[in-house]
């Protein structure tokens, strides 16, 4: 599919060369989100810097379904956009990680942390090397000595608070803890 790109030059003149490098860019943004129904491009001279002459600023907007997307390099000005393929370059950059941004998590594919669960020690068998964990939902789960982090195991105790992430289907005796971090009023720090 063919992005419709509608291109205005303001206080510059038009240039089949700048246009031709915007339409290899927009047709680019495709490979983020192939549902992008429109592009307005606008190139802009700012006018003379000091150093460097005349600066450019591209402002771009893309409409999604249900959504616009614009990049508008605003700010500090950046001596490179003297050249008006960087600043074409960079503004396109801007905009395809958003576009890549708004599809990720149109499709759910937004990174999420869990937070692990927490407990308290109700049963620990320090010879063994092992014990229990009650959850704040009640479910009971096994952890080994190895799974305590920093080597914490013999500071606990019954009743220790702590954290503690679950493998489930790791054992065919019921949940395991793999990670367990003694917290609270419980756990002696020394």
């Amino acid at each position: 599919m063919t992005i419709p790109i509608k291109i205005n030059f303001r206080d510059i003149d038009p240039s089949p060369a700048v246009e031709a490098d915007i339409r290899k860019h927009a047709e680019k943004l495709e490979e983020f989100d192939n549902r992008i129904h429109w592009c307005n491009v606008s190139v802009e001279s700012e006018g003379k810097h000091q150093r460097t002459g005349r600066l450019y600023k591209i402002v771009i907007n893309v409409g999604l379904p249900g959504k616009t997307i614009t990049v508008n390099r605003a700010g500090p000005h950046n001596e490179a956009h003297s050249d008006i393929y960087v600043a074409i370059r960079d503004a396109f950059n801007a905009l395809g990680r958003q576009v890549e941004d708004h599809a990720r998590v149109r499709r759910d594919d937004v990174k999420t942390h869990e937070v692990p669960g927490s407990g308290r020690v109700v049963r620990i068998f320090p010879d063994e090397g092992y014990g229990f964990i009650e959850t704040a939902s009640g479910e009971e789960v096994y952890f080994h000595r190895n799974s305590v982090v920093e080597g914490d195991f013999a500071k606990l105790k019954v009743d220790s608070e702590v954290r503690l992430e679950i493998a489930y289907g790791e054992s065919d005796k019921g949940p395991q803890a793999t990670t367990v971090k003694p917290i609270g009023k419980h756990h002696i720090v020394g």
